[in-house]
C-alpha cells in the first residue's frame, strides 16, 4: 500500500520540529508513502505574471500557518506503528520529483560561508526544465538537476522542546547531504513513539558546502518506504547509496565533524567485516572520502563515504580462514 500526505496548513510545520505534535498520518512498518512539500516564504515566490506554477497550498500556508523564523516548511509527521525510542527508522528514498517549474536561491548579508563579504541581499528565481532536468542560471548556464530533500528527520527527544529546522542534529533534520537522492537509504535513530518522520527543504541542485546559504530551493514530492529496524542502534544519522556507506558528523567545528564521521565509519566497517580498528583506520585513510556536507547551518556537517565493494575482501578471507 502507498499512502499520500499532501502539503497544507494542517500537515505542515513552518520552521520547527516538535515531539509533541500529533501524527498527520500513521502507517505500518514497510509501507510506502508519498509526501508532497513546498518551499519558501512570500519573498521567495515569483510574481503572479511571471508565468510559473505556484502550488496553491503554498499561499494557504503563508496565510494560515504559524511561522517560526528562520526555518523550513516541513510536511508531516508520519508515524510508524510500533516504533519506539531506541529503534532505528530506515528511510528508503524510492523517488524524488519536482512539483513546480521554478526554484529560488538566496544570498543574505551576514550569513553563509563568507558572511562579511556580500552586503546586498539577492533572491534569484531559477526556471526549472522538468523534461530536460536542468535549471537555467541567470548567465545562461543549464545546470543539471539532482533533486533531494535537504531536511529529513524524525521527532527530536521530547526534552528538547520545539527546535528550529535550521541545525542538523541527532534526529536528522537539515542534513543538506546532496548524496541522499532517489535510490539511497537514510537511517535515523528514533526518539519518540511512532518515530514521527518529516521532510521538506526540497533542493533541485546543491554543491557540497551549500556555501551561499541556499541551494535551488523548490517544491518536491518524495516516495519513501519507512521500515522499523529493531536490530540496529544508532546515535546519529547514517546512510547508504547503492555503492557507498555514508557516515555523518555534525558540530559547530568542522574538525569535530570530521572526527565523528570517521569514528562512526570505523565502527560500522569493523562491525560488518570483523577487521581490526587499526586495519579500518588505515583503509579509511587510503580509500575513504571525507566531504564537507554544508558550512551554513550553525551546526556544520562532514560526511565520510566508503565504497562498499572494498569491504568484501576482508570478509571473504575471514570466511576462508
Amino acid at each position: 500500500m502507498t499512502h499520500c500526505l499532501t502539503a497544507s496548513p494542517e500537515t505542515c510545520a513552518w520552521g520547527y520540529f516538535d515531539a509533541g505534535l500529533p501524527a498527520a498520518l500513521e502507517i505500518d512498518s514497510g509501507e510506502e508513502v508519498v509526501i508532497e512539500t513546498v518551499s519558501g516564504g512570500p519573498d521567495h515566490v515569483p510574481g503572479k505574471d511571471a508565468g510559473f506554477h505556484v502550488p496553491p497550498e503554498l499561499w494557504e500556508i503563508h496565510a494560515r500557518s504559524e511561522r517560526m523564523l528562520p526555518g523550513h516548511i516541513l510536511t508531516g509527521p508520519v508515524a510508524v506503528r510500533g516504533a519506539r525510542p531506541g529503534h532505528v527508522l530506515q528511510v528508503d528514498i524510492l523517488d524524488v520529483t519536482l512539483r513546480q517549474d521554478w526554484g529560488w536561491n538566496l544570498i543574505h548579508p551576514l550569513m553563509g560561508t563568507l558572511p562579511g563579504e556580500f552586503e546586498r541581499k539577492r533572491i534569484e528565481i531559477i526556471p526549472l526544465d522538468r523534461a530536460a532536468m536542468v535549471g537555467r542560471m541567470p548567465w545562461g548556464l543549464d545546470l543539471p538537476l539532482r533533486p533531494f530533500f535537504g531536511v529529513m528527520g524524525v521527532a527530536p527527544p521530547p526534552g528538547w522542546g520545539r527546535i528550529s529546522t535550521i541545525e542538523p542534529r541527532a534526529h536528522g533534520g537539515n542534513i543538506d547531504n546532496r548524496e541522499l537522492v532517489a535510490g539511497t537509504t537514510l537511517f535515523l535513530p528514533v526518539h519518540v513513539a511512532g518515530a514521527m518522520f518529516w521532510c521538506g527543504d526540497g533542493h533541485g541542485a546543491q554543491g557540497d558546502g551549500e556555501v551561499c546559504v541556499t541551494a535551488i530551493e523548490t517544491a518536491l514530492a518524495g516516495r519513501f518506504r519507512l521500515t522499523l529496524r529493531e536490530d540496529m542502534a544508532l546515535d546519529r544519522p547514517r546512510a547508504e547509496t547503492p555503492t557507498h556507506l555514508i557516515t555523518m558528523g555534525m558540530h559547530e567545528d568542522l574538525d569535530r565533524c570530521a572526527e565523528v564521521a570517521l569514528r562512526d565509519m570505523i565502527a560500522w566497517i569493523v562491525a560488518e567485516t570483523g577487521l581490526s580498528r587499526e586495519d579500518v583506520y588505515m583503509l579509511c585513510s587510503l580509500a575513504g572520502d571525507l566531504r564537507i556536507t554544508q558550512t551554513v547551518n550553525g551546526q556544520k556537517g562532514v560526511h565520510m563515504m566508503m565504497e562498499r565493494a572494498l569491504l568484501g575482501a576482508g570478509q571473504d578471507e575471514r570466511k576462508q580462514g
